[in-house]
């Protein structure tokens, strides 16, 4: 009876792709604090619009003009209705963002006071042009 001899090795072929090594994107270039330079101008420029979208309907609405904001109408009612609106759409904005912050959403973070300063400055520009 004859033993079978295992075949000798033979080198493996070289593989077709090589593996890269791995360099993940540092997470400490996207994270930054909440109340940085940046927010802080942006949550600036929105409640200094939104104190000027507050004067300009306010002008407006004493002077027999109507809120075309179906919300801001409902609160167009008193002086003290329509500062809780503007105060409320601030702190919304502020608020949205710090949640966009903390779900690690920090492009949109950026975005959502970019589009309130957006709208308020349209909104500021239609009422001084229709007194």
């Amino acid at each position: 009876m004859a033993l079978l001899q295992p075949a000798p090795l033979q080198p493996s072929p070289a593989p077709m792709v090589k593996a890269l090594p791995s360099n993940p994107v540092p997470q400490a270039a996207e994270e930054h604090k909440f109340w940085d330079n940046e927010n802080r101008v942006l949550f600036g420029a929105v409640a200094g619009l939104c104190s000027a979208d507050f004067a300009v309907t306010y002008s407006n609405l004493s002077n027999g003009g109507k809120e075309l904001n179906p919300v801001t109408r409902v609160f167009s009612g008193s002086t003290a209705g329509l500062a809780v609106n503007f105060v409320g759409e601030t702190a919304g904005v502020v608020g949205i963002s710090y949640f966009l912050h903390r779900t690690g959403h920090h492009k949109l973070e950026r975005i959502a006071p970019l589009l309130n300063i957006a709208a308020s400055t349209g909104a500021v520009a239609y009422g001084l042009s229709h007194r």
